[in-house]
């Protein structure tokens, strides 16, 4: 096939491709190498500020200090390694492309430090990165992600641990990894207009909390915001690997603007795994709040909430707000 030979998989919408340079050293690896590889498809704040911790600090060392020519053997995969069972393949190398040489005692635990930030959903490709350096396909032959791979992600990715105070991890450089010239995983996208055009979450600062409002500071939140919409938030008290923060039951609109009822539930929980500082003061653990939540969508497509709020039983005004909107009448329009 010229340069380089392409085998495609998909992993449910995850796409990628594995480049096979054309090198001496796979010459051999033909129609065997390739029939083998078609098989496959790649598919609580201090909980959170702990993963940032520890998962940096754990890979600072070992990380990329692999050496490809010491010798490695394939284990299973184990059932508690939740978050790359499902990548579409079986068995692993160790040790893994971040030195880690025991199983239970670092690599499931490793993997589980990054199970936060795959939950924010900051790429759809973040899985296959990963799981690539810490749970490597088992194969006649090493295969690591591409540069563009990596360059995806961290692009996607870096800004949501900055919004938790940490840089992208020194040994996930992405000058470490092969430029398109060797067996390496890269990225594969399909062009989705309609994915471009949803809002997306990202960091912000905190928006403003007002307990108690008068109905007429409601009616004017509502009136001054792209969007408006009642959310019921809760935090799990032990996350035990779900995520921390996540929006019950349904999300009800007061005013659409541009939100998409399909995804909006989605969105509201991505931005408060994203935002955890700011989550953190809107629910206690172990509970749940009903919210007002109003904001815009900027003009890059990212979802901005500026004002909050709670909405008690005992909140009359918030029941009256909401009841005299469908006949009120904004000023500014």
């Amino acid at each position: 096939m010229g340069l380089a030979d392409l085998a495609v998989y998909k992993a449910g919408s995850i796409s990628y491709q594995v480049i096979l340079g054309k090198r001496d050293l796979w010459a051999p690896a033909t129609s065997a190498y390739l029939s083998t590889l078609r098989t496959l498809y790649f598919a609580n704040s201090f909980t959170m500020s702990v993963f940032f911790t520890v998962a940096l600090l754990a890979m600072a060392l070992p990380a990329m200090a692999f050496d490809m020519s010491q010798s490695t053997r394939c284990v299973t995969i184990p059932n508690q390694m939740k978050v790359c069972k499902d990548v579409g393949y079986s068995e692993m190398r160790l040790p893994n492309f971040l030195g880690h040489t025991n199983l239970e005692a670092e690599v499931v635990p490793r993997s589980e430090d990054w199970r936060p930030l795959l939950q924010t959903g900051c790429h759809p490709q973040a899985q296959v990165f990963l799981c690539s350096l810490i749970a490597p396909v088992c194969l006649d032959t090493f295969i690591r992600p591409c540069r563009s791979l990596c360059v995806a992600v961290r692009d996607s990715c870096a800004p949501v641990l900055a919004c938790q105070g940490q840089p992208w991890p020194e040994a996930l450089d992405c000058d470490r990894f092969p430029a398109q010239e060797d067996m390496c995983l890269s990225p594969y996208s399909k062009s989705s207009h309609s994915a471009k055009d949803l809002p997306k979450p990202a960091c912000q600062n905190c928006p403003s909390v007002e307990e108690s409002p008068a109905m007429k500071t409601v009616l004017d939140a509502f009136c001054l915001h792209d969007f408006a919409v009642t959310a019921k938030i809760h935090r799990r008290r032990f996350p035990l690997g779900g995520p921390e923060f996540e929006v019950e039951g349904r999300v009800e609109f007061i005013r659409q603007g541009p939100l998409l009822p399909y995804d909006t539930r989605h969105l509201l929980q991505q931005w408060l795994l994203i935002n955890l500082q700011c989550a953190n003061i809107l629910v206690r653990p172990g509970r749940s709040q009903l919210y007002v939540l109003t904001g815009f969508v900027q003009n890059d497509g990212t979802l901005a909430l500026t004002r909050l709020f709670p909405w008690h039983k005992k909140d009359i005004n918030m029941a009256v707000a909401t009841r005299k909107w469908k006949h009120h009448r904004c000023l500014m329009d």
